[in-house]
């Protein structure tokens, strides 16, 4: 019932801006009154009431159980690193991927720091220690400085981990990173390619199109379509839409890409690696550990068992709490 009940009202705010608005400050209301709660009991109620079904922790073997088993036990501090959007970059070149890091102008504290008669014509913000807040400035459009600024400070305050009791994100310090706006087609939201990665292994690709605004913020109209490590077209839907086939070919270098995922997530049991790719420049994009906080539904749902069991949990990648 509850989950009926939520995804009717999560349409309707995508529709109704005033809906949005109540439905939004709903949402961070909830999230304050459970942040009481503690882990494993928050996590049996969110997976119930985003996805319908009971969530087995005593012997996780699905995909998004094994996620959560995960959540509430893997205690690696790389995980934290790896998820902070400015600490990642690190990272990367750690592993010898600089020269995939989108170029940044600023890393700021606060919102008071952006100088925004410093900035080029266009760039993209956005905050480090969560997920969907963003912006696009653009010099030569109107820009809503006082919504830029009730917002972002709103989301510096926010501790992130309280909304799925990803643990990964509860240390991250809270800050504004302002880079390089990338453009493949424009006028066109970027392609996302988000792969899989299994014990160090892509396994899986999620192809996301439209997954931003024209203002840079989330979309809630995203598209996706999922396909295997060789490109082929699987008929599988993880929580989106799908679109035609058609529409995407596999891109240029996907083989450099592959290998750029691989030696990314090679210390984690399960990682998604997001890269983008114009015209053969292949860009970084982010690690997640736990897409959609786990609660994605997978269709058909032997899928979400073949991907549960391809991950370990035995593994000595997982840092175990003491």
């Amino acid at each position: 019932m509850i989950y009926n009940l939520k995804n009717v009202a999560r349409s309707i705010s995508h529709k109704n801006k005033i809906f949005s608005s109540i439905y939004k400050y709903a949402n961070m209301y909830k999230v304050k009154i459970l942040s009481k709660v503690d882990d494993e009991k928050f996590a049996k109620m969110k997976y119930k009431e985003n996805t319908g079904k009971e969530l087995n922790l005593d012997n996780p073997r699905t995909f998004n159980e094994k996620l959560w088993w995960l959540k509430l036990h893997n205690r690696d501090p790389l995980l934290t690193m790896c998820s902070d959007k400015v600490m990642v970059r690190d990272y990367v070149k750690k592993k010898g991927l600089e020269h995939i890091l989108v170029p940044i102008y600023g890393v700021y504290n606060s919102i008071e720091e952006v100088k925004f008669d410093e900035l080029p014509d266009k760039a993209f913000i956005k905050t480090n220690h969560g997920s969907g807040k963003n912006i696009i400035w653009d010099k030569n459009k109107p820009f809503n400085h006082k919504a830029f600024k009730k917002e972002f400070s709103n989301s510096l305050k926010n501790n992130y981990y309280y909304q799925s009791r990803e643990w990964n994100y509860k240390n991250i310090k809270p800050r504004i990173i302002v880079e390089k706006m990338l453009v493949d087609n424009p006028g066109e939201s970027l392609i996302d390619y988000r792969f899989l990665c299994f014990d160090g292994e892509v396994k899986l690709l999620f192809v996301d199109i439209e997954t931003a605004a024209k203002d840079g913020s989330h979309s809630p109209y995203a598209k996706r379509n999922v396909y295997d490590k060789d490109f082929n077209y699987l008929n599988i839907r993880v929580k989106r839409e799908q679109f035609g086939s058609s529409m995407i070919s596999k891109p240029v270098n996907f083989e450099k890409m592959i290998e750029y995922a691989e030696v990314l997530s090679e210390p984690f049991p399960f990682c998604r690696v997001d890269l983008y790719n114009i015209n053969g420049n292949i860009y970084f994009g982010e690690i997640t550990f736990y897409p959609g906080g786990a609660t994605q539904i997978v269709e058909p749902e032997e899928w979400e068992q073949k991907m549960g069991d391809w991950i370990d949990l035995k593994s000595d990648k997982i840092k175990l709490i003491k």
